[in-house]
């Protein structure tokens, strides 16, 4: 075992600045020279990439329903090792989860099943000391969780923060980390499925050394690094057998309009025999030479629907790929490029892949969130009455004529509002539905769609 400083960056709820406190902690200590590990609780895709952009390394995602403990564990012992720090970045409130009554899927849950620190961000714009009152109600509701202090940020000021630091050390225990104050130059931009994206560039290095300066003056990183300081057991050997030498070639869609994947995932489909070759639906007129599969994941294909009509040679050879038999798995944004159309926000529609008759459109609001279970029918890259759980989260919806073409159900889904017909569907050898579904909670479906495309003829 070895020394390690390892915390989880916590909030008192949604929007208080956990992500950008947790980015700025991360840059800062880069840019000390350290060597940083960065997780992210729950299902969310876009925090992991801006974690990545500034780490340099993938930001896996630790799960308490979707993931098993073992899971969780093991990929937190195995990333973390050769690093000088492991940061979780945690979801929503402390202790929001999967339902009101049980810390399942929690950040508190994750905490406690790794054995971690918690440091809690409070929004104090409009606080003094009815913040450690705050910070108070959250140690004591439930004392199990290791919460050692706060980072308060939104700070007026050098008077406020005075106020905020005076009030914390009335509480044993408790350590005040910081008082970030306001600054608008570092404010993450959001849009309908969360904050901006990686892909779209806007961590620019002058962004992140300005982030990275504002934490290294207004956190004491090195007594917040000493009171998380812990031992980091060695890694912990996985459950699978030995990756075939034989390697598939999957193309991978990879940029704006596609960038939702679990790291896992992608690593999964390595193990299994996979040789992931990254290509554009945006820019690249043909798919990369030799493909035995495709992976299309989530993202935001309504703010590229036009470039994405406009290439019309790769949507032609996608369609074609699929008429003869080739291996597709496609979820959400994946789902949507597929269909015959994509109408976007401004109901302007486009021309899309085709391979499903159904349309997709976007709505004004929120159509499905929450976790969901998926349970197989058919062979689907899985055996029948196979479980896999995964995440939905969009603002668009199918609609419009299945017309003649025969789609059967790949699997159905089991939802916060019961099971869902028909949830995915398949079409000769290519799956696609609305659900991320995360590969490690069934390894074998990665297995299976890398034999599917083994198996496909030159």
């Amino acid at each position: 075992m070895r020394a390690i400083s390892a915390f989880v960056i916590a909030g008192t709820h949604s929007g208080v600045g956990k992500t950008t406190v947790s980015l700025g902690i991360m840059a800062a200590l880069r840019q000390r020279g350290l060597k940083v590990q960065p997780f992210k609780i729950g299902p969310d895709f876009i925090d992991p990439g801006l974690h990545a952009k500034i780490c340099r390394v993938p930001s896996y995602n630790l799960d308490g329903w979707m993931l098993s403990e073992d899971y969780n564990r093991r990929s937190f012992q195995n990333h973390a090792q050769n690093k000088d720090v492991t940061i979780v970045e945690g979801m929503m409130g402390l202790y929001d989860g999967r339902s009101g009554g049980t810390e399942e899927g929690s950040t508190a849950q994750m905490a406690k099943q790794l054995r971690l620190p918690v440091i809690l961000v409070v929004d104090a714009a409009a606080m003094a000391r009815s913040a450690a009152a705050m910070i108070l109600g959250y140690r004591r509701f439930d004392p199990s969780v290791r919460l050692i202090g706060g980072i308060f940020n939104r700070v007026a000021g050098t008077g406020h923060s005075q106020y905020l630091r005076e009030a914390l050390r009335s509480l044993p225990g408790l350590t005040c980390f910081g008082a970030i104050p306001i600054d608008d130059r570092v404010k993450i931009p959001e849009r309908h499925l969360g904050l901006t994206v990686a892909q779209e560039r806007f961590l620019t290095h002058r962004f992140i050394n300005r982030l990275g300066r504002l934490i290294a003056e207004h956190v004491d990183l090195d007594r917040l690094l000493a009171r998380a300081r812990s031992k980091m057991a060695a890694p912990v050997a996985s459950p699978r057998t030995k990756a075939p030498t034989d390697k598939v070639p999957i193309a991978v869609a990879s940029d704006q309009a596609f960038c939702f994947y679990y790291p896992d995932n992608l690593e999964l489909l390595r193990n299994a025999g996979a040789q992931i070759k990254n290509f554009s639906p945006i820019r690249d007129r043909r798919l990369p030479a030799g493909v035995k599969g495709i992976y299309l994941g989530g993202g935001y294909p309504e703010l590229y629907a036009r470039e994405l009509a406009r290439n019309r040679p790769l949507r032609v050879a996608i369609r074609d790929f699929i008429e003869a038999g080739g291996p597709v798995y496609a979820e959400c944004g994946g789902l949507m490029y597929l269909a015959a159309t994509l109408t976007d926000c401004a109901a302007r529609q486009y021309p899309m892949v085709g391979a499903y008759p159904f349309k997709t459109r976007m709505l004004p609001r929120l159509r499905a969130l929450g976790y969901c279970e998926v349970l197989t029918r058919k062979k689907t890259f899985a055996a029948p009455g196979k479980k896999i759980r995964g995440h939905e989260f969009h603002h668009s919806e199918i609609y419009g004529s299945k017309g003649s073409r025969e789609l059967d159900t790949a699997y159905l889904v089991k939802g916060t509002h019961g099971t869902t017909p028909c949830a995915g569907f398949r079409y000769r050898n290519y799956v696609a539905g609305y659900v991320h579904l995360h590969f490690g909670s069934n390894p074998e479906f990665a297995e299976s769609f890398v034999t599917a495309c083994r198996d496909v003829e030159s």
